[in-house]
């Protein structure tokens, strides 16, 4: 009896071991899985700039030095490794994007053109989309650094080697001031 009950014990640990490590696996693939749909709306993103660029460039011709600035941080965004190098390149790839925009505001015959209206439609769509994706991989990945770091489950992913991800964050503390918002019609 008492050696029947401890194969019992020993079976359930077993399980519980088994369970507990395809739950890391399960939330570490969703973690990954939660980068790549960044890494889609990014792509999305580097794709639309330079079309937007382009289309802007006839009319902006003495803003060339905004238009450089924005392919460069495009352009160092594309090249970016990892969440955190990522995340600050594409700080300051929407820190220009918000200038260039500044400044096609005072284009009248720039924001009557079609092109451009549909470039920044996609291009404010993307931005969202971004953020979302971005929101979600925060989420999934705390959720499975949470898995991680709280008992029993740190017992597993230390055996296993898991490593925590990254997170998302605001690197350029710019981004973080609360923008101005001036409704009246006086200049």
């Amino acid at each position: 009896m008492g050696f029947l009950l401890f194969i019992a014990i020993i079976a359930v640990m077993i399980f519980w071991v088994i369970a507990k490590y395809n739950s890391l696996i399960s939330l570490k693939n969703q973690v990954l899985n939660g980068w790549k749909q960044i890494d889609v709306q990014l792509k999305r993103r580097h794709d639309l700039i330079p079309n937007l660029v382009n289309t802007v460039k006839g009319y902006m011709e003495f803003e060339q030095d905004t238009l450089r600035q924005v392919i460069e941080a495009r352009n160092a965004a594309v090249s970016a490794k990892g969440v955190a190098d990522s995340a600050a390149k594409e700080g300051e790839l929407s820190g220009v994007l918000t200038r260039l925009f500044a400044l096609m505001e005072n284009y009248p015959n720039l924001k009557a053109n079609e092109n451009v209206k549909q470039l920044q439609e996609e291009l404010t769509s993307t931005e969202n989309k971004v953020g979302f994706a971005r929101q979600f991989y925060n989420d999934i990945a705390t959720k499975f650094n949470i898995s991680q770091q709280t008992f029993p489950g740190n017992i597993i992913a230390s055996i296993f080697n898991f490593k925590t991800a990254e997170l998302f964050q605001i690197e350029n503390q710019a981004e973080r001031e609360v923008p101005a918002v001036n409704l009246s019609l006086k200049k």
